[in-house]
Order: C-alpha cells, then sequence, then structure tokens
C-alpha cells in the first residue's frame, strides 16, 4: 500500500526587504552602471606601456602602426627608404622606442 504524503510548502524568512525579481533587477542595474563607468574611464588611445617598466623599449609592427595610424605596408616602405630602423629577434620584427620617438620629433617638426 502506497501512503499518500503530503509535502508542505514552508516559506522562508527573507533576509532583506526585496522581492527575488526586484533583488536581481537591481543588481543587473548596478552591473550595467559598473560596466558603463568602466568603458567611459578606458582611455581613447591605446598606452604602450608595460607594468613596472617607464617605457617599452621594444614595440611590435602593429603598436608602430596604432601609434602613427599608417598600414603595415606604410611601415615597410620607411624601412626601405630608411626613415625608420626594425630589429629582427629570430623571425619577428620589433622596433626601438627611442627610434619611434625621433621619428616622433621629426613629424612634428615638419607639421609646424
Amino acid at each position: 500500500m502506497k501512503e499518500n504524503v503530503q509535502i508542505e510548502k514552508t516559506v522562508t524568512p527573507m533576509l532583506f526587504p526585496f522581492d527575488p525579481d526586484q533583488y536581481w533587477q537591481r543588481i543587473r542595474l548596478i552591473i550595467r552602471e559598473e560596466v558603463t563607468n568602466v568603458e567611459k574611464s578606458k582611455p581613447a588611445q591605446p598606452l604602450y606601456e608595460t607594468p613596472g617598466m617607464t617605457y617599452k623599449p621594444l614595440l611590435k609592427l602593429v603598436e608602430v602602426c596604432d601609434l602613427f595610424q599608417v598600414t603595415k605596408p606604410t611601415i615597410y616602405d620607411w624601412i626601405r627608404h630608411g626613415k625608420l630602423k626594425r630589429c629582427k629577434i629570430r623571425s619577428r620584427v620589433f622596433f626601438l622606442w627611442n627610434d619611434i620617438q625621433e621619428l616622433l620629433k621629426t613629424e612634428e617638426g615638419r607639421k609646424d
């Protein structure tokens, strides 16, 4: 014989005065606000810094392209014409930060 067992619903006491739906709605709102604040505080231009160093001694090709706002073929053309020197480390190409600074100074001098 099977016994009829009735399970009673117990009400759990609430520890905070919010309906669960209201609670999650508020949490979502807080998260959205925080994400918006973080996105607003991001710098407009990429930072070419390495934590713990005062400057980044080597830059990748992509970083140089972003810095000068030019394409890779332009950078290769600058290398070919001696405007920019490259450093090859194994199969990768890097650029010295000091060389980039010199090129930036000459570019600024031409604009003035």
